[in-house]
């Protein structure tokens, strides 16, 4: 992975406003754990060299609020996401994951990949994503999962979302958007 794209993901991490202080200790762990990967010569996307690595999520709105997921392993509701693969960056990873566990054809919210949040936290087999998640557009579409991924994703109005969301950094994620998206 080149350093250019590591460096421009710690820009858009860096420009991030926190919106609370686990969201600031998420992002001071990132920067810190990037630094450290890639002084051991490691690439911080990869996840055979090192078992903390960057991840891309995103958030997916629309005129019917937001889509979650019940995630396979976990058994909660979450938005969908995934490891980085070679050659991408964790924006693109972001879209590819969401395509691939939703079905729908999402694409970017804004004319630009949006960070809206910044989650440092423990995946499996003992790994530790540091996770970016990103605002995308996923249409109006019904979710049409492949038959190898969870079967349970819907769109969720904002407020059932939260209620949903299994995991309370991304229930206060949804809160903070559910004033942005709905009037």
């Amino acid at each position: 992975m080149s350093d250019a794209l590591i460096n421009q993901v710690l820009a858009a991490v860096n420009a991030h406003v926190a919106a609370d202080a686990d969201e600031e200790r998420s992002i001071a762990t990132l920067i810190a754990e990037v630094d450290r990967i890639r002084s051991a010569g490691g690439n911080p996307f990869d996840q055979r060299d090192d078992v903390v690595h960057i991840t891309g999520s995103a958030i997916v709105v629309g005129p019917r609020g937001t889509v979650l997921l019940e995630h396979k392993r976990l058994g909660m509701w979450l938005q969908p996401g995934g490891h980085v693969e070679q050659g991408e960056s964790p924006w693109d990873a972001a879209l590819r994951e969401t395509r691939e566990e939703t079905g729908l054809d999402v694409r970017f919210a804004d004319e630009r990949p949006r960070l809206v949040h910044v989650d440092v936290h423990q995946g499996g087999r003992g790994h530790t994503h540091l996770d970016l998640r990103y605002l995308v557009d996923g249409g109006d579409a019904d979710p049409a999962p492949p038959p190898d991924e969870s079967q349970r994703v819907e769109w969720f109005d904002w407020s059932a979302a939260v209620g949903r969301a299994g995991d309370p950094r991304l229930a206060a994620l949804l809160t903070r958007l559910r004033q942005e998206f709905v009037t």
